[in-house]
């Protein structure tokens, strides 16, 4: 590889950061670096245009992929439930059960953010209503606005940690990719394959200890400095078991049709995500029109039945060996999809009808359109840059480091959590990752067993999920800014932003110390690593 190709692969970062700082739209400035540099590096002698023609073909991959048809119904869980309310019930009923302790409105805030994370995966849609609904409470009860910024814009970033989630999803793609390249040029030519539910499964714990953190981090500020995170005012009214359950059967119930159906391999992340975007539409439905909560609790047990019934029941038409029982089987789904079909035909009338189905609608449209277009665009990047031999030149620099695996991947995730100042999490995990990680995955852990993608796609998802908090380019620190009271500046954001940072670089040397947190389930559920 010669000189003039690494100073061009270099240039093409340096110059996409440059623009991104400018504030041009991202996948633009990605694909505009992208015919910049081809231009120049074609005039230079050291890119082939022949390169190009690949882009085609990669884009009608990007658009026809299976697992990516999930990202539009996941984004449609995460609005649809934002304009359900069910957060705002959430928020308001594990409030009052928690706020007489210090710290207890906090704590509250985090486990409302890891139950909505289980549920939605969609980071902003959660930090703008917790931030509506609980940031002028928290001010209002004296809490520190630092604190108070901070952790709501942590537990919004839980989404993008624990399971179902848009990173993991993403990243589940790109390193299924990048290991069976590894394992290719290592000479296995039949590799086992990683799928996103095994990083779902493998991203559970550290999510669920990582929003633990957090709780430990409010427990021992409110010890230490009982003003900043004091309890609640006197007045407020006790909360009741009923309101309890009410308020947590609905987005739990969702949690286990969703997520639990792809743990315990019932459906697909996409299949999963269907039945999700369901069961936000009939909760929709159902809060705007509780007159009809029977119908949609008939709904809700005939789609609980029919994914019993795919998995303990035969239902293959056509056959001539069909036993009794399948039969049975075969008539009940009918049923079920009759009175499902009834079901999901009520709630998109009521949603419409309130006003609610065309806006969330249209915000997913909005947001699965700048999803893939900056997918597309960090895709023609990375083309770019590997044809200036850029991918050759990162190998060759991480396989010569004198630390080996365990240097290589410090300075892999070191690039990570910097570049998380400049650019969103897409554009890492469809540039960076697809470059190191077939190079990391051919090398042993530090450990010296055997590179588990689980656990490595783990530690890049902990680390990616930074990138929403660092100050000053954060997502969620934006999202925050845009609903926080005049009272609380953008300087309370930053700084009640850094302490969760820290906390989140803790979370990486937890699972350097112990990888089996990322990859005890997966081996339980899938006998995978």
């Amino acid at each position: 590889m010669n000189t003039v190709s690494e100073w061009l692969d270099v240039g093409m970062f340096v110059v996409a950061c440059v623009v991104l700082l400018a504030g041009f739209p991202v996948a633009f400035t990605l694909a505009g670096t992208a015919i910049l540099f081809s231009v120049i590096g074609w005039m230079l002698g050291a890119f082939d245009p022949t390169f190009l023609a690949a882009l085609p073909q990669r884009i009608f991959g990007i658009m026809t992929n299976p697992v990516l048809i999930s990202v539009p119904l996941f984004v449609f869980m995460g609005v649809m439930l934002e304009r359900s309310k069910v957060a705002e019930l959430l928020l308001e009923t594990m409030g009052r059960l928690f706020g007489r302790l210090p710290g207890g409105l906090g704590i509250s805030v985090t486990l409302v953010g890891a139950l909505l994370a289980a549920s939605t995966g969609i980071v902003g849609a959660t930090v703008v209503t917790m931030g509506l609904l609980s940031l002028p409470t928290m001010l209002r009860w004296g809490y520190d606005p630092k604190l108070a910024a901070g952790s709501i814009a942590a537990a919004g970033t839980l989404g993008q940690i624990i399971p179902p989630s848009l990173v993991l999803v993403v990243l589940g793609d790109v390193l299924a990719n990048a290991y069976q390249t590894a394992q290719t040029d290592m000479g296995n030519f039949a590799p086992e394959t990683v799928s996103v539910s095994d990083l779902f499964a493998g991203a559970l714990i550290p999510g669920l200890a990582l929003a633990g953190l957090y709780i430990v981090y409010q427990v021992v500020v409110a010890i230490v400095s009982p003003k900043s995170s004091p309890p609640a005012p006197e007045g407020l009214g006790k909360v009741t078991l009923g309101e309890v359950a009410g308020a947590l059967i609905p987005p739990v119930a969702l949690v286990l049709c969703v997520l639990g159906s792809i743990l315990f391999g019932i459906a697909t992340p996409t299949e999963a995500a269907s039945v999700g975007a369901v069961g936000t539409l009939l909760l929709g439905g159902q809060r705007r029109a509780p007159h009809l909560t029977p119908w949609f609790v008939a709904t809700w047990v005939a789609l609980a039945a029919l994914l019993v019934l795919a998995t303990t029941v035969d239902m293959r038409l056509g056959r001539s060996d069909t036993t009794g029982l399948q039969s049975l089987g075969i008539a009940a789904s009918v049923v079920l999809s009759l009175v499902l079909a009834a079901g999901v035909l009520l709630a998109t009338w009521v949603n419409f009808k309130g006003e609610v189905l065309r806006p969330v609608v249209r915000t997913t449209t909005e947001i699965t359109t700048m999803v893939f277009t900056i997918v597309i665009g960090a895709t023609f990047f990375s083309l770019v840059f590997r044809g200036l031999g850029g991918e050759a030149m990162v190998a060759r620099h991480l396989e010569a480091l004198p630390g080996g695996s365990a240097q290589a991947i410090i300075v892999v995730m070191i690039a990570m959590f910097l570049l998380g100042f400049f650019v969103d999490y897409l554009e890492i995990a469809y540039i960076v990752v697809p470059i190191a990680a077939p190079v990391l995955l051919k090398m042993p852990m530090p450990d010296g067993s055997a590179m588990s993608p689980v656990w490595l796609g783990v530690l890049m998802s902990v680390n990616l999920q930074t990138s929403f908090m660092h100050p000053p380019f954060g997502a969620a620190l934006f999202f925050l800014r845009g609903v926080a009271p005049p009272e609380v500046k953008t300087s309370h954001i930053y700084l009640g932003a850094v302490p969760f940072v820290v906390i989140q670089v803790a979370m990486l040397w937890v699972l350097w110390e112990w990888p089996s947190l990322a990859t005890w389930l997966p081996r339980l559920l899938y006998a995978s690593q």
